[in-house]
């Protein structure tokens, strides 16, 4: 269950070819975990928890035993209470927020959370203690949930935390600009979700943001790495996951599969890849009952693409490495450039016990 329509849908594609790639890989070809074919159902989210709610209310009725997906934070938030309700496998998919994590005992997750993306974003800058971090961002519940993740995050670690929040309906973006340039801290953690990511960028680089500060973002889907314009080269990329971050024979298995599908290694195909894997190896050790599942997946440890991953027993987190990347010129475009791959517990989150 994921968006195929909606905001994210493109997020929610990326996801299921990523998916049909991992549970090829998992089951050798076949489709079937011991003689079994595993038979998969698409719905839709739409991004929509309301509708989220009703689909997966609708597929629990008929019998399915595990949801995957969950594009949005919103949606994984009200599916995970049915998970625990009707005691079903739910892992979900794109869906950073932290609170999935330890949320009940029948969630898991098959990225990462936002707590990862942060504490990437940190490494950056070294030791947080006594660093001044600004956080850049839009007036909004994305907005501010980022600016709640890095104050918990890294001002828990000794930094001193300050949002600059810009009003969603902005046209001159040059006065917050100007003010963070002028703070000249010594993190500027851009977290923007808008349609004028283009305008905001160049009002950064016009006010000298660059020359004043590390910059950091998260590196989203290949479609927007033209948005970053001339201030591509000058900024600091935290990453999940990207095309050419690892090479083994899962991320390989992942790019042959989304070949054949005319598709290409992108943010999200790594989280279909490992929710399939982890569902195949649950079906495995657990057959029909979804406790036994659950107890196949606590402590497991694998290599997905991104690399070894671990799912954390106490809460579900999956421990996993994170990666911090620059984009470089390549042909007519920008193509990212792996600088740092972190080992899994540079970044493991704080340990969220089961509800």
């Amino acid at each position: 269950m994921h968006s195929t329509s909606g905001p994210l849908a493109s997020y929610g594609e990326q996801y299921a070819a990523g998916f049909r790639a991992g549970l090829d890989y998992a089951t050798d070809g076949t489709g079937e975990v011991d003689g079994r074919p595993v038979e998969v159902t698409e719905a839709d989210d739409a991004g929509d928890p309301a509708k989220a709610v009703a689909a997966a209310t609708d597929l629990i009725g008929q019998g399915y035993q595990v949801i995957a997906g969950s594009t949005p934070s919103g949606v994984a938030l009200q599916v995970a209470p049915l998970a625990e309700q009707n005691e079903v496998l739910f892992v979900s998919g794109p869906a950073a927020t932290d609170a999935i994590t330890g949320v009940n005992d029948f969630t898991f997750r098959s990225g990462r959370q936002t707590c990862q993306d942060v504490l990437t974003a940190g490494s950056i800058i070294g030791d947080p203690a006594g660093r001044s971090v600004i956080v850049f961002a839009q007036d909004s519940a994305f907005g501010q949930a980022n600016v709640q993740a890095v104050t918990a995050v890294l001002g828990g670690q000794g930094a001193q935390v300050s949002p600059i929040l810009v009003p969603a309906g902005a046209t001159d973006l040059t006065p917050f600009a100007r003010q963070a340039v002028d703070a000249a801290p010594d993190l500027l953690f851009v977290a923007w979700a808008g349609t004028n990511a283009t305008q905001m960028w160049q009002s950064l680089q016009q006010q000298g943001a660059f020359d004043a500060s590390t910059v950091v973002t998260g590196l989203d889907i290949r479609p927007t790495y033209p948005i970053f314009g001339e201030a591509a080269g000058q900024i600091q990329f935290l990453s999940h996951f990207f095309p050419g971050a690892a090479d083994n024979e899962a991320y390989q298995a992942l790019e042959a599969g989304l070949a054949e599908q005319g598709a290409e290694v992108d943010l999200f195909t790594n989280d279909g890849f490992v929710a399939a894997q982890m569902i195949v190896h649950a079906l495995q050790e657990g057959g029909d009952d979804t406790t036994a599942m659950v107890e196949a997946l606590e402590g497991w440890t694998f290599t997905g693409p991104k690399g070894e991953s671990t799912v954390r027993a106490e809460d579900h987190a999956l421990l996993q490495p994170m990666f911090t990347t620059r984009l470089v010129p390549e042909g007519d475009g920008l193509a990212p450039q792996l600088v740092e791959t972190l080992p899994p517990d540079a970044v493991a989150p704080p340990v969220a016990p089961v509800q």
